[in-house]
């Protein structure tokens, strides 16, 4: 065998390996974007579990107890949403304030409801 005969076999293993590492980088990559990105929703998803249970007791500090029993809180990426009932324009206007003071709120979305006074059957 010459010289010449013996480079392509090793020009083409040369290949195959290059070939191999490069697949097998870009999948290391791919799990370890995909696990950062597994880990990044689970810390968002505390962050947002804690921000929602601060601003349920905001709410009952600031509006009282039986307004935090009847509003839902929830949270997303910082983002607070409120709803459910309120006795009255005061009660839900101080829930929404007790939810803005809350460190990790980056905004308040309003869907309280007033109850209505009247008992219409």
């Amino acid at each position: 065998m010459t010289s010449s005969e013996r480079s392509i076999p090793i020009a083409r293993l040369a290949a195959a390996m290059l070939t191999g590492a490069l697949v097998v980088g870009g999948c290391a990559s791919t799990q370890e974007d995909a696990q950062g990105q597994q880990q990044s929703k689970a810390g968002q998803y505390v962050d947002d579990a804690t921000v929602t249970a601060k601003v349920k007791t905001a709410i009952a500090s600031d509006a009282g107890v039986r307004t935090a029993a009847n509003v839902n809180v929830e949270t997303f990426r910082g983002v607070v949403q409120l709803s459910g009932f309120a006795d009255s324009d005061e009660q839900a206007s101080r829930a929404v304030e007790a939810a803005k003071k809350v460190a990790g709120v980056r905004s308040v979305k309003n869907d309280i409801r007033i109850k209505s006074s009247s008992s219409g059957s």
